[in-house]
């Protein structure tokens, strides 16, 4: 059904379904005042968070975060793709979906990522038949039996074998069109160029089927019989897999239990299945790489909790520290990831089957929480009496967790500092730029936030929506004041063409202002745009995916109460946006000139904008 899906389509679409028909049909929902509210499906909880308001036709659970409209909701629930939640939504109306030839669609590719798909899913049920019927049967049989693992956990997680041999696979295939182009592009088969031949990629190795959150197949693991090199083999990337996204195991995890509240990080394929055979479903392992921002930001929109594992060795630790770097500027208040080693010389598989699931779990509620594992590991090298160590020890300290995103933890962390080092963080950012230290062999931080202990210029409302804790209070209200703008366009987009330009908000350095600007951006340079169209432009964009996960948490505040005017809010809170930037640079400029003299341009810059905050 190739096409793009007509915008207007969507809006009529959205406009036709009422989300609490869609939602109340996967969630038992009660009346609460004018929404609806539940126990949320995306994390386990006791007490209803979960929230359905039929006049924005939005849900928002106040406990994940997870939050969007029909169509998120269904692509969420139902692991369903964009264009597949559409599909859904028109059959509950009664409607057929409309397509048009349009940019970012390539009917032919889709036609053939549908064929690859169904070619890996053939693979695996020749690889699970192979492990049944085979001649060579009984070594992989052997093998699975002496590690431990039994033929019913075999069969939940699909495990198969790819017998001895050059063109077995290449042979099954041998009546489907196209069969070896289609299984090359898979990843499936090898070209050997010098003869022009092709031949398996897998041979004599137990397969582990990879599949994403849908249970598709898009990719596998081999590993060998005996102690043959490499030992393990993965699929290469191909259009259907990318190892820095996919985890193993997570699918079924999912379908063992849609309530989980935690999941376990470890190495390998193996540690994941006797983990299971174990009765701990709740393990997923990345795929022969270190786990990536993108894997941790999808694994927390499932659980609130990730439990890192790691062997006890330097290996372990060094693999650990990359973890603990990956994981500071994703985590947000209400996550927790921690930080568990397991003896030298055991992994996950070894230790559960040597001392079992209860003293393996033991194990996992002693880990380390990550500020624990943070200050353990900065402290353990450096000697904090001297007054040369706690420099050193700031200056590597203070960079990382100025990647955070705003929150308590943060805030605490900084505390820490502070009491480590005897200095107050007035001093220590007045002499240590952190837009500049970083980390070897890290890159810089993607959003490195300047603190600035100066009061605020304006007094911001309290409540629940103001942010309210123990950070800095500039930064707490910053924040809630580009929330809010968001909100109000999110809710009114035509307020958009009265604001001011996007452009003049580049410079101003808060929190989600690179969000707000792509929407001003968006809803300015397409006038009549709505919330529907934004969704099908952004999910098709993939720099734009990660803002709409930001837009479906903001969306569910209304900033718009009672009388307010709408169009007079978002003008007074984007002229107050605009005012951080000449206070951000009057700091800038007030530090410098505690270091080194100014030039005359930068005189009269800092006289204008202290004549400003005081007229």
């Amino acid at each position: 059904m190739a096409g793009r899906i007509p915008q207007h389509f969507i809006d009529d679409l959205l406009a036709r379904i009422n989300i609490v028909d869609v939602i109340d049909g996967r969630v038992k929902l009660k009346r609460a005042g004018k929404n609806y509210s539940g126990l949320c499906p995306f994390h386990k909880e006791k007490s209803p968070s979960f929230s359905v308001s039929p006049d924005k036709q939005f849900y928002y659970c106040f406990g994940c975060g997870a939050g969007g409209n029909a169509l998120g909701f269904l692509m969420e629930y139902d692991r369903l793709n964009f264009p597949e939640a559409v599909e859904e939504l028109a059959k509950l109306a009664g409607i057929d979906v409309p397509r048009e030839e349009g940019r970012n669609q390539d009917p032919q590719r889709e036609q053939q990522l549908k064929r690859q798909f169904e070619a890996l899913e053939q693979a695996s049920s020749f690889f699970q038949q192979q492990l049944r019927q085979s001649s060579e049967r009984e070594r992989a049989v052997n093998y699975l039996k002496q590690r431990g693992l039994s033929g019913q956990i075999a069969a939940a997680f699909e495990i198969g074998y790819a017998p001895p041999g050059w063109d077995n696979l290449l042979t099954h295939f041998n009546a489907v069109d196209n069969a070896t182009e289609l299984l090359e592009q898979s990843g499936m088969v090898i070209h050997n160029e010098e003869k022009d031949s092709h031949y398996d990629r897998f041979r004599d190795r137990i397969m582990f089927p990879i599949r994403d959150v849908r249970g598709r197949v898009l990719g596998f693991g081999g590993r060998v019989l005996g102690d043959e090199k490499p030992k393990y083999l993965n699929s290469p990337e191909t259009p259907t897999f990318h190892k820095g996204r996919e985890l193993y195991g997570l699918y079924e995890a999912r379908k063992h239990s849609n309530q989980l509240d935690r999941l376990l990080i470890v190495e390998g394929y193996m540690d994941v299945v006797s983990l299971a055979q174990h009765g701990i479903h709740w393990s997923v392992a990345t795929l022969g790489t270190a786990t990536t921002a993108q894997h941790l930001e999808r694994l927390f929109k499932l659980v609130p909790e990730v439990i890192f594992c790691f062997d006890g060795d330097q290996a372990g630790r060094t693999a650990a520290l990359r973890a603990l770097h990956t994981t500071l500027p994703v985590i947000k208040d209400g996550q927790e990831a921690r930080f568990l080693f397991l003896p030298d010389g055991e992994d996950p598989d070894t230790l559960v089957r040597k001392e079992g699931e209860t003293a393996f779990g033991q194990r996992v509620t002693q880990a380390l929480p990550l500020s624990e594992f943070f200050f353990k590991s900065l402290t353990e090298e450096a000697d904090l009496s001297s007054m040369d160590g706690r420099a050193r020890f700031s200056n590597t300290a203070l960079p990382l967790i100025q990647s955070m995103q705003p929150g308590l933890l943060k805030q605490m962390m900084m505390d820490r500092i502070c009491e480590i080092t005897g200095l107050s963080l007035e001093q220590l950012s007045s002499v240590i730029d952190l837009h500049q230290v970083t980390q070897p062999n890290n890159p810089p931080p993607a959003a490195v936030e300047q603190y600035t202990p100066a009061p605020p210029r304006y007094e911001e409302p309290s409540g629940p929506d103001s942010y309210s804790t123990a950070a800095p209070r500039r930064k707490q209200q910053s924040r809630h004041l580009v929330n809010q703008a968001i909100s109000i366009l999110l809710h009114q987009p035509n307020l958009a063409a009265q604001a001011p330009k996007s452009a003049e908000f580049t410079l101003v350095d808060e929190p989600n202002i690179s969000v707000l600007i792509h929407l001003l951006e968006y809803l300015q340079d397409t006038p009549g745009s709505s919330l529907g169209t934004l969704l099908v432009d952004w999910q098709d964009d993939e720099a734009r995916r990660a803002d709409l996960m930001l837009l479906n948490e903001i969306s569910h505040l209304d900033p718009v109460l009672g009388d307010t005017n709408a169009a007079h809010l978002l003008q007074e809170t984007l002229n107050r946006i605009l005012a951080r930037r000449q206070e951000a640079l009057m700091d800038q400029l007030l530090k410098k000139s505690r270091q080194s003299p100014l030039t005359e341009e930068e005189k009269q810059t800092l006289r204008q904008l202290v004549l400003n905050q005081h007229s």
